[in-house]
């Protein structure tokens, strides 16, 4: 019996697209006269940068190191190449510039209490002599008390209750600092080097394929980390919230890494989905986009596509390799992963706000899945017609999605912005299941 094609995508006679997510079921309408809206971003009059802009913005700026927890590790560029340093104590603090930070989320999501309480986790010896001899010293015992003082004040303590706190019970609470499950991995660059106002934002794309290459790398090694940290860890959770209204706190372009105790509800979808057809992801996703002719470029170890069925305009990008996990990949894998991502966020451009949110299988799931990564274009508002009928309006229509990205890649590519080997557009092969997750 022949498989009846599944209606992902469905275009009405008056132009409306309905859309099925086929891994969430959620329903999606880009109503006719809605889908070429401008994206939404209010533009603003830039402002001039003062000398002192580039380094000091915001807490994540490199002149501001001590305005946020101890750094786990952090990335150098070192002659040719690069270099990670661990356990740089606050002494040496400014000794190297960092290109790419691991620092604590100092407003965690799950934090140390939530583990030790719920599952009796302490830390392991290697991360409690780390703080001991963080501790040990006047810099770091300065620098742990200073940001502790932060905290507390943000959370309404006024500076007479805070220095009325002993302080034994103030670096009790550092201990989330250095075992907690909610880590940042933060970029040097407030601004694109050279930029003389405060539109000029580094983003993402803003940064070199190699740069990014070590931005996705470094964040791949810190999420395998974070599971070795936390024997109760089932999943670690990594997305980007680029500009505020994507839920960024600051302007500045870092990465989040959060340990969770659940697959979600999401994963638990798919997975339910996933058993009952293994092939789903080649037939959901890379077939189907190209017979509805959704693809936006590919190349040896990655394929992006104008995703469908998302409450948001979203760019679907997949690994081709067989590793289910990012850190399973080969390195020529994982450069063509960041390079296809690299490549997103630059035609997308720094002035959208975005969610980049990595979809890869828990280790404690047997079912193969290909590593993917979703960058979300958060232009609209949902509101009250989402909430009535939980049908949401997507302002961009899936081929309006794909050609707006194909169109501004042709032109990176022309003035050599883009890393080599992406097929864009008509270009691309369409190859039906080009996932190699099965083998």
């Amino acid at each position: 019996m022949q498989r009846r094609e599944p209606d992902y995508v469905t275009v009405l006679s008056d132009g409306t697209v309905k859309q099925v997510n086929p891994f969430t079921g959620t329903e999606v309408w880009t109503v006719a006269g809605r889908a070429n809206r401008p994206l939404g971003v209010t533009a603003t009059s830039a402002a001039p940068l003062g000398p002192a802009d580039h380094d000091h913005r915001c807490a994540f700026c490199p002149a501001r190191y001590l305005e946020t927890p101890p750094e786990k590790s952090r990335v150098v560029r070192s002659g040719d190449g690069w270099r990670t340093l661990y356990r740089t104590p606050a002494e040496e603090l400014f000794a190297t510039v960092a290109e790419f930070r691991r620092v604590p989320n100092l407003f965690e999501i799950l934090g140390f209490d939530y583990w030790h309480r719920n599952y009796g986790f302490e830390l392991p010896a290697r991360v409690r002599d780390r703080r001991d001899a963080y501790l040990a010293t006047p810099a770091g015992r300065s620098h742990v008390l200073g940001v502790v003082a932060a905290k507390l004040r943000a959370s309404g303590l006024d500076d007479a209750a805070i220095a009325g706190l002993p302080e034994s019970e103030r670096l009790a609470l550092a201990s989330g600092f250095f075992g907690g499950g909610h880590d940042l991995i933060v970029a040097r660059r407030h601004f694109v080097d050279g930029a003389v106002d405060d539109s000029q934002l580094a983003s993402s794309g803003t940064l070199t394929p190699e740069e990014h290459e070590r931005f996705i790398a470094y964040t791949i090694g810190s999420a395998r980390m974070a599971y070795d940290l936390n024997p109760h860890a089932r999943y670690v959770t990594v997305f980007q919230n680029w500009l505020k209204p994507a839920g960024a706190s600051f302007d500045h372009l870092h990465k989040q890494l959060v340990t969770i105790d659940e697959h979600g509800a999401q994963h638990q979808a798919t997975l339910a989905r996933l058993r009952a057809n293994p092939n789903l992801f080649n037939e959901a996703g890379p077939n189907h986009a190209a017979r509805l002719g959704l693809i936006i470029a590919e190349s040896d170890h990655a394929i992006a596509f104008a995703g469908y069925g998302h409450r948001f305009p979203t760019i679907e990008i997949y690994s081709t390799a067989a590793a289910s996990h990012p850190w399973a990949l080969g390195a020529a894998e994982m450069r063509g992963m960041s390079d296809m991502i690299h490549a997103m966020h630059a035609a997308t451009g720094p002035g959208v706000p975005t969610n980049e949110e990595w979809h890869y299988r828990p280790l404690d799931v047997a079912e193969a899945m290909p590593w993917r990564v979703n960058l979300k274009w958060r232009v609209s508002t949902l509101a009250g017609f989402e909430g009535a009928t939980s049908i949401y309006l997507n302002t961009v229509a899936p081929a309006t999605l794909r050609d707006r990205v194909v169109t501004a890649l042709l032109g990176l590519r022309d003035r050599g912005l883009l890393a080599t080997g992406l097929a864009i557009g008509d270009e691309a092969s369409g190859r039906p299941d080009p996932l190699r997750y099965r083998t």
